[in-house]
Order: C-alpha cells, then structure tokens, then sequence
C-alpha cells in the first residue's frame, strides 16, 4: 500500500503580512507544487488570492492557475469550492468551470473559529450534481461526524461521484468541528459509507502530527500543508511547505506505506485524463 499526500499550500485565513512564507502569486504557487510533488505530494488543494493577496474565486484566476499546474507539474490539481467562509454560493459553483481535476466538498455547515463556514442541504447537492456533470472528482470534506451521515444521505440519493470511487478526507482540529485526536479518528473512519474506497485526514494546528500517526495507523492518506499548520515544531515556524510533505513522506515511509506516485493517485481516484 502506497500514500497519498496532499498539499494543502494557503488557504483562505493566512494573510500574507502575517506569514511571508505563504505562497499566494501564481509564481510561488507554481514552485511550491513543483518542490512538493518532488518531495512526494501527488495532489495540491488549491485556494487562490489576488494581486493584493486576499482570498478570491476570480475565475480568471482560477483558470489560468490550474492551466499553470496541469503544464509545469502532474500533480492532481483540486480547486477549493470553500473559498473563504464570506465567498456567496454562486462563486463557489462556478470554480468547476476552471476545469480542476478534483474539487473539495465540505457536506455541511460547521463553526470555524468565530465564523460560520455555510453549507445548506440545496448548495451540498447543487455541487455534487454539477461534479457529476462536469466530470470532476469530488474530495467529501468532513469536519464533523455529522457530516459522515450526510455524506451517507448524499450518496443514497445521488449515487456515485464521476469515475465511480468515493475519497473523502476528515478535517480535524478546527475549532467547532470535531477534535484532532485518535479516538475520533477511529469513530469517523468505522462511520464511513462502505461506498469509501480512500480516505485521507488533516490535522489542523497542534493536532497535524497526532491525526497523521492515527490516520497512518488506520490504514488512511494525508493532507498536510501550510493552509492547515505554519509551525513545524514549537517556535519554528514553516518556511516552506515542501518541509511538512518532505516530513509526511518520511512518517508515510516509516508505516511501510510510502508515498504514492502521481500516476497511482489518478488511478486511486478516478481523475479523468487530461
């Protein structure tokens, strides 16, 4: 058995003043996909910024950075449909008209911190049929186990997402979604539909290192990136996010499942070919 390692680079919360480090031009994001997939990344989940570095869904933008990537890295590319929590439904949707490989699609509304990131029943299966239409695979973001029985209702209702395997990636940590740690973990993982063929985990902040040994234990994939921890260790912030892969890599290694090429990665989910 093989990883798969996400890199998840930015984000939508990180300002660029605040961390410099943050890779928001199309420049840096390009050679930050570069170095990561060198180090053993095969997707990159992608938020973009604009020329002032603030979170947007310009589908301009949007576009030009998947052709980027799809020409100067194999890397599955996946467009974050979240956005930033104030980004209006209609915005989010229209991200799949870039074209990415794969998207993200967060199965219900959760508390983030003192915000809300909303996601209604309608919006939920407005996006999955439009996956299913345009061909994209969706990654089912779950931050909460609520969210596992939604993804259960989703799937009774709607069936399978395009090319048929069903990935999705439990988002821990956040404050006001489920905790960081081992034994929810294992909670969310025995709740999955059986319809899951892989499942990845993050561990945002402090809980980046315990949910990566849990999810190596169980027999799941990571996402790792500066959009979810800028500390590599206490006191030393990330200087790069080839050093969180480059370490994913290593543990990944260690559990004698070392990460997974980017040709096995488009298998595993399913991506259409370019």
């Amino acid at each position: 058995m093989a990883t798969l390692i996400t890199v998840a680079p930015t984000g939508a919360e990180t300002s660029k003043a605040d961390f410099p480090a943050l890779p928001t031009t199309l420049e840096e994001l390009v050679e930050t996909a570069q170095r990561c997939e060198h180090a053993g990344a095969a997707m990159i989940h992608v938020h973009i910024r604009d020329a002032e570095h603030r979170p947007t869904l310009d589908l301009g933008r949007l576009t030009a950075t998947v052709d980027a990537l799809c020409e100067q890295t194999s890397l599955i590319v996946q467009l974050s449909t979240g956005g930033a929590v104030t980004d209006p439904f209609e915005h989010r949707l229209r991200v799949l008209d870039a074209e990415p490989d794969s998207c993200s699609l967060t199965m219900g509304t959760v508390n983030f911190g003192d915000d809300v990131f909303t996601n209604p029943w309608p919006f939920v299966t407005q996006l999955y049929q439009l996956t299913q239409e345009r061909e994209v695979v969706p990654e089912f973001e779950l931050f909460d186990l609520g969210h596992v029985a939604a993804l259960h209702r989703l799937l009774d209702k709607y069936g399978l997402p395009y090319g048929g395997r069903v990935h999705c990636d439990l988002v821990m940590g956040v404050p006001g979604g489920m905790p960081g740690d081992a034994r929810t973990l294992v909670a969310a993982v025995d709740a999955l539909p059986a319809a899951v063929t892989s499942w990845s985990a993050t561990g945002i902040g402090r809980t980046s290192l315990p949910v990566a040994f849990a999810a190596l234990a169980a027999g799941g994939h990571l996402r790792v990136g500066m959009e979810d921890t800028l500390t590599f260790a206490r006191r030393q912030p990330v200087t790069h996010n080839a050093e969180l892969v480059e370490r994913a890599a290593r543990l990944a290694e260690l559990a004698q499942s070392p990460a997974m090429a980017t040709d096995a990665a488009r298998e595993l989910l399913q991506v259409k070919r370019r």
